[in-house]
């Protein structure tokens, strides 16, 4: 089962975009420049519902691999 989870490995802020990247199998470069078209596009909304991403989204759980 595939989970959304944020980025470790590539992120700039928190790690949303990376994440989400990670989990649709997408450059993460091109979810951050369509968040940032979109924050433009609705007036800061989509600044909001990444803030809100930073808290709602969970860290990837620590893992020993040996």
């Amino acid at each position: 089962m595939k989970k959304l989870y944020l980025s470790d490995s590539d992120k700039k802020i928190e790690g949303v975009c990376g994440g989400i990247g990670e989990y649709f199998g997408i450059d993460s470069t091109l979810i951050r420049i369509i968040c940032v078209l979109l924050a433009f596009a609705s007036f800061g909304t989509t600044l909001v519902a990444y803030i809100i991403c930073c808290f709602v989204i969970p860290k990837k759980p620590y893992s020993k691999e040996w």
